[in-house]
């Protein structure tokens, strides 16, 4: 069971954004617990994987160790983080995804914190 993590500046976005559906999509993507493969990939930098998750109009963006999930299967994945950093509507897709990759390759996954 991987462990899923959902940045406090997204929670409140979600909660912003989507009022009482906000409950249904935090659940949503904490589904990703007992099922970390699902998602698109959307690139890998420097050893870490970007995901997207969506969820009828719009799609959230996660990062997780790219080693760890593609080469374990889901009973070995019990210290896989996945890090929820971003939402986007479809329009700003792109733009979302740059940023992420952009703040992959100057500062890290720790640059989301």
């Amino acid at each position: 069971m991987a462990i899923v993590e959902i940045l406090p500046s997204l929670i409140k976005e979600i909660e912003a954004h989507f009022k009482k559906q906000g409950v249904e999509i935090l659940e949503y993507l904490k589904s990703l617990e007992n099922s970390p493969h699902k998602g698109k990939v959307i690139g890998i930098v420097g050893g870490v994987i970007i995901k997207e998750l969506k969820y009828n109009n719009f799609r959230f963006y996660f990062i997780a160790d790219a080693f760890k999930l593609k080469c374990f299967d889901a009973k070995e994945l019990t210290d896989l983080l996945l890090t929820f950093v971003r939402m986007s509507g479809k329009k700003d897709q792109q733009k979302v995804i740059d940023e992420i990759r952009r703040v992959l390759v100057i500062i890290g996954p720790a640059g989301f914190e």
